[in-house]
């Protein structure tokens, strides 16, 4: 059954091909779907296109639609199209020909665009809490760890001191960037699209900035072709974000996985976090940070994938777009989910305190008496020759201590400095 029917009805072939996943993704749009043509039909009403009667006899059906919804019993019955059209069925079944009038001033294109705008905005509203959990567990371990030293890296090869302090912190401030095209998505988002119909805008005097006050958007997309060409645009926005944030989250579940390996052993989880070997007794295996990683790498390629799907689609409404949900809804979620699994499983994580006794690690502290001889008066060049003769003749003796206390070094984390930075951020999110 479709609202668009003009006496046919297509093959099934073609419904089945065209449809795709769509009535059960749409679930997830239903109470947008009310919001939106709740406030759509306030409008109506205050141009004239809806008596007083009328307007009251929709809202109150509307609310009882979205009672159904909010229950978690609303389905889109075999046969209908998708959620929209579910809805204004269920109306129509009630109320007769007045709920017929609903779809008055709007096409199908500006109903889904308001309705993604909804879903996305509380979406990424969503990330960013999930994402703000996570900074501040990073950040408190930041500072519970940060006197405990561990060995820092480049190339993979024993560099310089480094700390648990150093480490968790650093994901937390690389969160706080992530945060800014999170904000910036968002802000994409939180535009008005109804109004501007299958793209060219409507005959009837349609009150654009009414409805962008009834839905909360802080602005409206003014030029109507401009508001179709929103969809993908949106979806891409988010996607940068969601695999930005994804980035930073699969880079610390491939440190955690490394860590935990016998050669490295600088952390630990109670052996209930870990999983074991069908045939080796010893196993305790990083299967979640594992699973993490491989997630977020997946979600990184969302932006290039969204971009491949619209790059050669012509001005105006393409079924094509329609293939968005698939990739986009499944993407917030999985981020949302990794988010609060890497969250509870720092919470449990145990670090080793005396890593850096190991003789292994000697070479880790070659800079730390370059400099303090520098100190002393020599020149850096016939330091640093000295060190590293001393390395190659085997005289070398660390000294374990280090003295670094410019921002955001080991004895200066600027962690204060770095939440103030996040929470104005997220602050814009709320």
């Amino acid at each position: 059954m479709k609202l668009w029917s003009k006496g046919f009805e297509p093959d099934q072939l073609i419904e089945r091909f065209t449809v795709g996943a769509d009535r059960e993704l749409d679930l997830r749009l239903a109470r947008y779907d009310v919001q939106g043509s709740m406030a759509h039909i306030r409008m109506l009403e205050s141009i004239g296109l809806l008596s007083k009667d009328e307007l009251d006899k929709l809202l109150a059906g509307l609310q009882e639609i979205a009672a159904i919804i909010e229950e978690g019993n609303f389905r889109i019955d075999d046969g209908v199209e998708d959620v929209h059209s579910q809805v204004e069925f269920m109306l129509t079944a009630k109320l007769g020909d007045i709920g017929k009038k609903i779809h008055s001033g709007r096409s199908r294109n500006d109903q889904v665009l308001v309705d993604l705008k909804l879903f996305m905005r509380d979406e990424l509203r969503r990330i960013a809490s999930e994402s703000e959990r996570f900074f501040h567990k990073l950040l408190e371990l930041s500072e519970k760890h940060k006197d405990v030293l561990m060995p820092g890296y480049t190339h993979l090869q024993v560099a310089m001191p480094s700390s648990f302090g150093l480490w968790f912190g650093a994901y937390a401030e690389s969160l706080a960037d992530d945060m800014q095209l999170l904000v910036a998505a968002y802000n994409i988002a939180n535009q008005n699209p109804l109004g501007s119909a299958a793209g060219y805008g409507s005959s009837f005097p349609l009150d654009r900035e009414m409805t962008t006050r009834l839905l909360g958007f802080a602005d409206l997309h003014y030029n109507v072709v401009a508001a179709q060409m929103s969809r993908g645009k949106t979806e891409r926005a988010a996607a940068m974000a969601i695999a930005a944030i994804a980035s930073t989250l699969g880079h610390l579940a491939m440190d955690v996985c490394m860590w935990m390996c016998q050669n490295f052993g600088f952390v630990s989880f109670p052996d209930e976090l870990t999983t074991g070997s069908s045939i080796m007794p010893h196993k305790k295996n990083p299967d979640v940070f594992e699973i993490m990683r491989g997630k977020c790498n997946r979600l990184t390629a969302v932006p290039n994938e969204i971009a491949l799907l619209t790059a050669n689609l012509p001005l105006g409404y393409n079924r094509d777009l329609q293939l968005l949900k698939d990739i986009i809804f499944p993407a917030t979620t999985e981020l949302a989910e990794c988010l609060d699994m890497a969250t509870f499983m720092l919470g449990h994580m145990q670090v080793r305190r005396d890593i850096v006794s190991d003789p292994r690690y000697d070479y880790l502290f070659t800079v730390e008496e370059v400099n303090r001889l520098v100190l002393g008066g020599m020149p850096f060049r016939e330091a640093y020759r000295k060190v590293g003769l001393e390395v190659q003749d085997g005289t070398y003796r660390p000294v374990r201590e280090v003295h670094h206390t410019h921002a955001g070094s080991i004895s200066n984390l600027c962690s204060d400095r770095i939440a103030a930075k996040f929470d104005a951020l997220a602050q814009k999110l709320k």
